[in-house]
């Protein structure tokens, strides 16, 4: 009778040992750590990303005072602002810590003009769906005002109550007459405050 043969296997050892780090590993997830941390504290606001909570009347219907936006930096690096974004730009320059928020209707070097309640732009009568009531004067634009190269014509929404590129800063150190693209800090692109207005304006 023959014997079946059967083959017994060993049970590995799988206790390894752990391997020690060395220091210079831990010096390494340190320095990696601080990277991700000055990249989330100083790059995406300043470069990226920038949250903005809106003061004022001016941008209304679109936009009510204490209403939280986030603010997109980094397209305007790629391509240029079109009519009717709505972006965020310092009135006195960046050196100054003040903004303003205000949607785009005359793009560099057009030439504008507003009667009574109608922008034109080129001597064309534009869309205007955003307003939310009239104009009570229109400012440097009453005649046509052609922009320089790199100049944008701004107006809020509410616009009896908005200090835009209406009004010069000759006539008011607070307004901020056609903006420079220099200024401009970015488009805003969604509102995160309220949460039952979460979206884009």
């Amino acid at each position: 009778m023959d014997m079946e043969e059967t083959t017994v296997s060993e049970p590995e050892d799988t206790g390894k040992k752990k391997k020690k780090r060395s220091p210079a590993s831990y010096v390494a997830e340190g320095l990696l750590y601080i990277i991700l941390i000055i990249f989330c504290v100083y790059v995406v606001p300043n470069y990226i990303l920038q949250r903005t909570v809106v003061s004022g009347e001016s941008m209304e219907d679109t936009l009510k005072d204490g209403e939280s936006l986030l603010v997109d930096k980094l397209s305007y690096h790629f391509s240029d602002p079109e009519r009717y974004d709505i972006i965020v730009f310092y009135p006195k320059g960046k050196d100054v810590d003040e903004y303003y928020v205000k949607r785009i209707y005359g793009l560099p070097g057009e030439t504008i003009q507003i009667k009574a309640n109608d922008i034109y732009i080129n001597g064309e009568k534009i869309e205007d769906p955003y307003p939310k009531d009239g104009m009570d004067e229109a400012g440097i634009a009453e005649k046509p005002y052609k922009l320089k190269e790199g100049e944008y014509f701004v107006l809020g929404d509410h616009r009896s109550v908005s200090l835009d590129s209406r009004t010069s800063p000759d006539e008011d150190p607070d307004a901020p007459g056609p903006v420079k693209f220099e200024n401009i800090a970015g488009k805003v692109f969604l509102r995160i405050w309220p949460l039952s207005k979460f979206g884009v304006p």
